[in-house]
């Protein structure tokens, strides 16, 4: 099982992660031309967060959960809010869609997605949720060897979602930059978001440097740390890569960043909105 994202389904985490991916598809719906979405490491697409086989952490009780009863969050948090609720009965909150399901529950009937997945058990999984949907194509294969053979796409634009494990960090973000290096080569023009976690953020100087010389045109990083970065044993907070983001992303994420910090964090939670590299720069 991909345990990252079993455990870890509706946490702090996963909000900012979809909330970002909601204002990405919102960006791509605005064209009536169809667009194309990688999901590299999918997982099984949805979620139990209630009943024997729910995350067995209780961390969606420190983020959805704790969002749901909430009024007057900003646009794109309340347009969040109702996605995960689509997915569930009037009043309810059991199941959690990943990132597949998100995407899939947004896209038109000419807009198409790949997901992969390489732990047999969770692509069986993913296999079994979208076998009646003909835009949503299935792979039981490794997320970074489909960016190579699956970029660009014919749809010409688009975007990648990458949410890869780290279970090995250092080596994880190397891989991940190697890869995005050699997409933006062959697609230049597309749309890349990229999840990673923060334990202690210092760790992390490198990766930026490295990130903000992609051949791209423009990226930021939004950050929600839900406790101080003092602790490396745990996940304090995670952030999301943005390369080549749509118009007004950026002042989209600015309000929910904040709040989120604010609500789902403990005393010394943060948030941050930084580019790395701007079109005009």
């Amino acid at each position: 099982m991909n345990y990252r994202h079993a455990f870890h389904a509706g946490n702090h985490a996963d909000v900012l992660k979809h909330i970002v991916l909601l204002g990405l598809l919102e960006a791509m719906k605005r064209k009536d031309a169809s667009f194309f979405a990688l999901d590299t490491h999918a997982g099984r697409g949805q979620y139990l967060l209630q009943g024997e086989h729910a995350d067995k952490t209780g961390e969606a009780r420190g983020g959805i959960f704790r969002l749901m009863v909430l009024h007057g969050l900003p646009a794109l948090a309340q347009r969040y809010l109702k996605r995960v609720q689509a997915d569930n009965p009037v009043g309810a909150l059991i199941n959690y869609p990943g990132s597949p399901m998100f995407i899939a529950q947004a896209m038109r009937e000419h807009d198409r997605l790949v997901a992969c997945e390489l732990q047999p058990e969770e692509a069986r999984a993913l296999t079994t949720l979208f076998k009646n949907d003909t835009r949503v194509g299935v792979h039981a294969r490794d997320g970074y060897a489909a960016i190579k053979a699956m970029v660009p796409p014919k749809e010409k634009r688009g975007f990648v979602i990458i949410d890869p494990p780290y279970e090995a960090q250092e080596a994880e973000f190397e891989q991940v930059l190697a890869a995005l290096k050699d997409a933006l080569v062959r697609w230049p023009t597309g749309i890349y978001a990229l999840w990673y976690p923060i334990k202690q953020r210092r760790t992390l100087n490198q990766f930026f440097r490295k990130a903000g010389n992609l051949p791209c045109k423009s990226a930021f990083f939004a950050e929600l740390l839900v406790r101080p970065d003092d602790s490396p044993l745990r996940l304090n907070g995670s952030g999301m890569l943005v390369i080549n983001p749509p118009f007004q992303l950026d002042s989209e994420l600015a309000p929910v960043l904040p709040v989120l910090a604010r609500l789902l964090g403990e005393q010394g939670a943060s948030s941050r909105l930084e580019w790395l590299k701007r079109e005009s720069d």
